[in-house]
């Protein structure tokens, strides 16, 4: 069986890679799509004030376009990720893209909720599930080396960061001088560059894989939500996405109505995605040393100690960068333990599927974290009860983690004819 168990994973790591796709190049071109596509949607939280001024709407109304994106996002993942695996990476990256672009540029001119809903929502929702780093960090685990996997979903990670951290203050620069409209719209055109990027991440299609123990789709399924581990790691990743897209969407209004300016919740979210590029690519290097459920436990602690000292303090810009940088440490890193120990466990032939559903349930926490942000702030014009609740997630998330078994899957070796 455990020799059964290594060709499986053999013929997974062997990739069908031309000359000019060197695993560096793989990475270089994964990690400008993830950047690409990461920075636009991390920097919509600056247009939540101006659009609800100008189109007169209570903050409920833009929470809930982008609290419908993260849920959509989550429920087409697994979708994409069915895709991917069967017909290649390549062509979901370029539908995510242009679906995306659309996105944007039709929320430039969104002056109704329905339109907002529409576009900031599914348009967008939808293209993240194809163009997001999920996709391209599955493209990762079929196209490089094992040895070079968990730095790669490390680096992959990262380049979501820098994209947060890049585009934040350049959306508050362009919204300055040019408006919102046109920052959207500018945002949008960038997106198309994800096209021809991807043609550096062409998987090759499920037919073509060849493997020691065939798996269908089904049973892949069946087999992790069987999985004790896998169960628990999806209940956990669901804390991940409340805290983040509760923070990303909700922060530069809640500092502004601590009468700080908005350039400062821009450098906050610059900060958090600067330090996420070391917390991201540490946390890809650590999961190749120690246990990747105890590198988890540890993030999910951090990040509730930290908002709980963050809320507990008089706010200030010296306060909000301390917070984005031990936040950015934590930011995305669960991303790369969390696709490790799927990897581990069930091999990389479904990867895009199986990550996909640990991000249904990460997104399920993100629309939560977004709706309730906008819910709970007007009816009570405060954001009190969801902060405590990222807290309260947070210490949970610490404790179910640990009980995870990183180890393959017990599978019965094929039987010859």
């Amino acid at each position: 069986m455990a020799n059964a168990d290594n060709r499986l994973n053999a013929a997974q790591a062997a990739p069908v890679v031309g000359s000019w796709r060197t695993p560096a190049l793989i990475v270089g071109f994964g990690c400008l799509i993830g950047l690409m596509s990461f920075g636009p949607r991390s920097a919509l939280g600056f247009f939540l004030t101006p659009m609800s001024m100008e189109n007169h709407w209570g903050r409920e109304v833009f929470a809930f376009a982008l609290a419908l994106q993260n849920l959509l996002w989550g429920i087409a993942q697994p979708l994409a990720g069915i895709i991917a695996d069967r017909y290649g990476s390549a062509r979901v990256l370029c539908a995510g893209a242009l679906m995306y672009a659309a996105g944007l540029a039709l929320m430039a001119h969104s002056n109704t909720a329905p339109v907002l809903d529409a576009s900031a929502g599914v348009l967008i929702g939808f293209g993240l599930s194809g163009c997001s780093f999920m996709v391209v960090l599955a493209a990762f685990g079929k196209l490089v080396p094992p040895q070079w996997r968990s730095r790669a979903f490390g680096f992959g990670t990262a380049a979501g960061s820098f994209g947060q951290f890049l585009y934040s203050p350049v959306a508050v620069a362009l919204m300055d001088n040019f408006g919102w409209q046109t920052t959207l719209t500018i945002f949008a055109v960038s997106m198309l560059a994800i096209v021809p990027l991807s043609s550096a991440l062409v998987t090759p299609p499920a037919q073509t894989v060849t493997e020691a123990a065939p798996q269908s789709l089904r049973h892949a399924i069946g087999e992790a939500f069987a999985h004790r581990s896998y169960v628990l790691l999806v209940l956990g990743f669901f804390t991940c996405g409340f805290q983040l897209a509760f923070i990303t969407v909700h922060m530069p209004s809640y500092l502004i109505d601590r009468g700080l300016s908005a350039e400062v919740g821009g450098w906050t979210l610059a900060t958090i995605g600067l330090f996420n590029i070391v917390g991201a690519v540490t946390s890809g290097w650590l999961g190749d040393r120690m246990p990747k459920r105890f590198v988890l436990s540890i993030i999910y602690f951090v990040r509730a100690v930290a908002i709980l000292a963050f809320i507990s303090f008089p706010v200030t810009t010296l306060s909000c960068i301390m917070f984005g940088a031990v936040m950015g440490l934590m930011w995305l890193s669960t991303v790369p333990p969390t696709n490790g120990i799927i990897a581990v466990l069930f091999g990389t032939r479904w990867l895009a599927t199986l990550a996909g559903f640990a991000f249904f349930s990460h997104q399920v926490g993100g629309f939560l974290g977004v709706w309730l942000g906008g819910i709970v702030y007007d009816r009570t014009g405060s954001y009190n009860l969801v902060w405590y609740l990222a807290i309260l997630f947070g210490l949970l998330s610490a404790i179910i983690n640990v009980p995870i078994v990183e180890k393959p899957v017990a599978r019965a070796a094929p039987v010859a004819a």
